[in-house]
């Protein structure tokens, strides 16, 4: 019989974390921890290096990262300590244990002035301390530990947290109209669809007994979201059509909706890779939505 693999999560509790805890049942061949920064909070080096040395792990999903994109420009220092320093001492950590590290990236590694949709080798170009946080985490990944598996997503949703879905749902609720953005195109992310997709990436790298060369994932960088490109505007209509709700949703130009930080205006994100390389099938966004609708009612 062959040995239980473990599986650390850290950051587990967030959206994707959350999606994890609750599809863990399924996969009883694994043994499961659930890390918080509660308990195990990634920055600290030393708290790592114990927790891998008195567990024995053999992948790591690093759900871990500071997302606040907007308060980053003001938080830097944070910002890049969470995403980056942080990520490149829990990649090199598993260097030295052995330990297959799944990192969890970001779409805003990209400037958002594509035209097509961005694969994994277009050149990247953050325009925000945030997506430059990342960026810095995805290469000191690579640096410190070459077998990394680097997971670029985008506007990920769940029944779990704080997300558009969830904010959308409130505002219809409070207001008889709402304003939504129209000229930002994106993918959206059912973080349940991207958890279990991580599974399946664990599950074919189970199948080998033999230690993995760490050539074979040498920069190893996949993009995930769901199928199919939509702006802001036409994800809330959908949200709104779904729930039945009477909330009359206005489109509007980001003009009418500044932030501190310039959102992308193209945020879509080519699945060819990841789908080919695991031979996994990523559902429409639609069909996605509305299962999460449905747990959250």
């Amino acid at each position: 019989m062959a040995e239980e693999k473990t599986i650390l999560v850290t950051g587990a509790n967030g959206q994707l974390g959350k999606e994890f805890r609750s599809l863990a049942a399924q996969y009883p061949q694994y043994h499961f921890l659930f890390a918080g920064k509660e308990n195990l909070a990634i920055e600290n080096t030393e708290a790592i290096r114990k927790y891998f040395a008195e567990n024995t792990i053999n992948f790591c999903v690093n759900c871990a990262a500071y997302t606040a994109v907007d308060k980053a420009e003001t938080e830097k220092e944070k910002a890049f300590l969470i995403n980056a320093a942080a990520v490149g001492n829990l990649a090199a950590v598993c260097e030295t244990f052995k330990t297959q590290l799944i990192h969890i990236s970001t779409d805003y590694v990209f400037d958002g002035t594509a035209q097509q949709p961005y694969k994994e080798t277009d050149a990247t170009n953050p325009v925000s301390v945030y997506g430059k946080s990342k960026l810095q985490g995805e290469q000191l990944a690579l640096q410190n530990n070459p077998s990394t598996i680097i997971i670029r997503t985008s506007w990920v949703f769940s029944s779990f947290g704080n997300n558009f879905v969830k904010t959308m749902l409130r505002l219809m609720k409070e207001r008889e109209s709402i304003n939504v953005v129209n000229d930002q195109l994106g993918c959206p992310t059912y973080a349940a669809d991207l958890a279990a997709c991580i599974m399946e990436i664990i599950k074919k790298y189970s199948m080998f007994n033999s230690e993995y060369n760490p050539e074979h994932s040498r920069r190893a960088i996949f993009n995930f979201c769901n199928a199919g490109a939509v702006s802001w505007y036409q994800f809330a209509s959908a949200i709104k059509e779904l729930t039945g709700s009477a909330c009359i949703v206005n489109p509007i130009p980001s003009s009418q909706y500044p932030t501190p930080v310039k959102r992308p205006e193209y945020s879509v994100l080519d699945t060819v890779k990841i789908k080919d390389t695991f031979a996994v099938t990523i559902p429409g966004w639609e069909e996605s939505l509305a299962k999460c609708l449905k747990l959250i009612s």
